[in-house]
């Protein structure tokens, strides 16, 4: 059936406002062609053509969900021993979030030195003392708010409120896809379910939404929801083909009649890509095919097959290693960026890393846990000569006080915590930005590091210029680091 046709309709003059490009082709003659060349010379990040020649090729990005104490793991501060149980003079008013002011606290664990560079970390991380000459530690990270979603929303958009593309969404809008036959931007939850935000963390907001996150929750029946069609419903394979190609051939038609509208495009080629995943995915997520050396290093060769109740580091370090190893398969059948998460929402008992009431007994297995998986991650990586290719970032939302909560907690400390980066280009052995004696402010207040200087230097490690990766939104021109942002020089090999 025909489609109503205003009288005013000219089927020679498309329907939708000329795109930049179109436009400029059809005005102005030479002078047209001169201002497009212009216009792709701004965009010619997009699609996988860089600014400059690229160090990296891939990110993994390990997401501490709760606030990690910066204090009790890589950030030693020998003054905190020395005023350990006396009161907590800051010198100035101190704004804390449950008011967390009671005496100075010193780190729960011991911290020895490693490597070559002699890095003092703390023993419930020592894991990764072997790789602490590959790694840089960012220790003067401020943010902008105490409040857990806005704090994540941050380290994760590059922004506090709800709205903006997630770091990936950026990289994959940025570079393009690396195997079509897998998401380009890929995200590993806590296994027990998602950190403050959920999938606003890595939505592509006003990016194609082909850019966000695909979640993916590795050792489960159903690591992919709705990947495979339901069982016991005698739907062969050759139907479910047949009928996705219907879809396509409706979809398509759809989409001819509403030119411009690129949600449509975005759903035909999820579905498209899911299509190719029922082959692909399988295959990345089988760790079966991995050697037992390999399960070793990662600590899945532990033999459990179900955990304590209690928060457990056996499990952590299954849950963390897991992830990590899946990661890596990933990474190295084409995944331009993988987030892996430790920590979910708030809740009771903890199993985050929001430890206002007892640091030793929530961080303790999530940081052995983690130290595990990550320094697997950086000696699998390594071995296979993708390490210097592959950027490793270790984040969390905030840091935690230098004085304790209740006795054994910390409150917390949005003034200073710690970022570390491995790989793709970053120098390894150097601690970058100190924080002050007692670990709360940055010790050089007035130059801080923020998550834009750390998203600027990944973008420019991966080929691209930060100011350059642009998109018009709403009137406005939108990056991932805002209107902020420097390479950390001082961080690049």
């Amino acid at each position: 059936m025909a489609r109503n046709r205003s009288p005013y309709h000219n089927p020679t003059v498309p329907r939708e406002p000329l795109s930049r490009r179109d436009f400029l082709w059809r005005a102005g003659g030479g002078l047209g062609g001169i201002a497009l060349a212009s216009l792709l010379a701004e965009e010619q990040a997009v699609g996988g053509v860089l600014h400059h020649p690229a160090k990296a090729k891939r990110v993994v990005q390990l997401f501490m969900a709760g606030a990690a104490s910066h204090l009790d793991l890589f950030d030693f501060k020998p003054e905190l021993l020395k005023r350990n149980g006396q009161k907590a003079d800051f010198g100035e008013p101190v704004e804390t979030f449950q008011d967390g002011l009671g005496p100075w606290l010193r780190p729960i664990w011991k911290f020895a030195r490693h490597g070559q560079s002699g890095k003092p970390i703390s023993e419930v991380v020592a894991d990764l003392g072997d790789c602490v000459d590959d790694m840089a530690f960012i220790h003067n990270m401020v943010g902008k708010t105490g409040v857990h979603s806005s704090a994540t929303l941050l380290q994760a958009t590059g922004f506090p409120t709800p709205g903006f593309p997630g770091a990936g969404a950026w990289v994959s809008y940025g570079l393009g896809s690396l195997n079509e036959n897998l998401p380009t931007f890929v995200v590993l939850p806590d296994h027990r379910g998602f950190a403050s935000n959920g999938p606003k963390n890595w939505d592509s907001a006003f990016l194609p939404a082909d850019h966000q996150g695909t979640v993916i929750y590795p050792g489960t029946a159903e690591p992919i929801a709705y990947l495979k069609p339901p069982t016991g419903r005698n739907l062969t394979a050759a139907a479910e083909a047949d009928g996705r190609d219907l879809m396509g051939t409706i979809n398509r038609a759809h989409a001819a009649d509403r030119q411009g509208d690129g949600r449509l495009e975005a759903r035909i080629k999820s579905y498209e890509l899911a299509a190719r995943m029922q082959l692909a995915a399988p295959e990345a997520l089988d760790l079966s095919t991995e050697p037992a050396s390999i399960l070793k290093l990662y600590g899945l060769d532990h033999g459990q097959s179900t955990f304590d109740r209690q928060i457990n580091t056996v499990e952590e370090i299954d849950a963390f290693g897991r992830k990590c190893l899946v990661a890596r398969r990933l990474l190295e059948r084409g995944v331009r960026f993988v987030q892996v998460w430790s920590g979910n929402d708030n809740g009771f008992p903890r199993r985050n890393w929001d430890s206002h009431e007892d640091v030793e007994r929530d961080h303790g297995p999530l940081a052995r846990g983690m130290a595990r998986g990550a320094s697997a991650l950086l000696k699998d990586l390594k071995q296979r000569g993708m390490l210097e290719d592959t950027i490793v970032l270790w984040t969390t939302e905030f840091g935690r006080m230098p004085s304790s909560q209740g006795g054994r907690g910390r409150d917390h400390n949005p003034y200073v915590f710690t970022n570390w980066l491995a790989g793709g280009g970053i120098k390894g052995g150097v601690s970058f930005g100190p924080s002050d004696e007692f670990g709360y402010k940055p010790l050089d207040r007035d130059h801080p590091t923020q998550v834009y200087d750390v998203h600027a230097t990944i973008l420019h490690l991966l080929g691209i210029d930060h100011t350059r990766l642009v998109v018009r939104h709403d009137g406005i021109d939108r990056r991932l680091t805002d209107v902020h942002g420097h390479v950390i020089r001082d961080l690049l090999a």
